[in-house]
């Protein structure tokens, strides 16, 4: 079976390839725009669904496997998606800055022999330790919170800045394998182990 990843995300790539599932990597452009009033579980859980189907239709009947997510950070009642300029990404860390707040993430999966889907989501709580200006200037000029929801990566450096999780690390990361995985033995079959 060939497995594809509906998104550009090195995190998730490296998660599938940890598992050894080798994934075919085929970003899908996907207008991300929540609904109006639309849950934060179920916005990542929809994103995801849309990724996976739209590089599934180009395999129907095949035996391929579609992989696609999607993570939000949730503060205050608002959804932080990957900042669009080091400004918001320092909005967004002093927001985070010395408080809790949710990570989404969705996953969804599409078996392209006969397009049988499965999706789901997951939450972690996350507590970031208080942050200085000056630790929220060196962070974003690392670079790294540039292309992360929530302007931070819990994996590489955004770990020196994160004091609690209570739920799964790897959903933070971008893709919680460990439900996604009991969802594609369950649904379809397949075992990861």
């Amino acid at each position: 079976m060939l497995y594809i990843l509906a998104s550009g995300s090195p995190r998730r790539s490296e998660l599938l390839n940890n598992l050894g599932l080798r994934p075919r990597v085929m970003p899908a452009d996907v207008d991300e725009t929540p609904l109006p009033d639309e849950e934060p579980k179920m916005m990542v859980k929809r994103l995801a669904m849309m990724k996976a189907l739209h590089v599934a239709k180009a395999y129907a009947g095949k035996d391929v496997l579609v992989i696609g997510a999607d993570t939000c950070v949730h503060v205050d009642g608002r959804v932080l998606g990957k900042p669009k300029s080091e400004d918001e990404a320092k909005e967004m860390l002093a927001l985070l800055s010395g408080r809790s707040h949710e990570v989404y993430t969705g996953y969804a999966a599409v078996r392209c022999e006969d397009m049988q889907t499965v999706a789901g989501s997951e939450e972690t709580r996350v507590r970031m330790k208080p942050l200085s200006d000056g630790e929220i200037a060196a962070y974003v000029r690392s670079g790294e919170p540039m292309d992360k929801a929530g302007a931070y990566g819990i994996q590489e450096k955004g770990s020196l800045l994160i004091e609690k999780i209570e739920g799964d690390y790897f959903n933070v990361v971008g893709l919680p394998v460990c439900a996604l995985g009991e969802r594609l033995k369950k649904e379809f079959g397949i075992s990861l182990l």
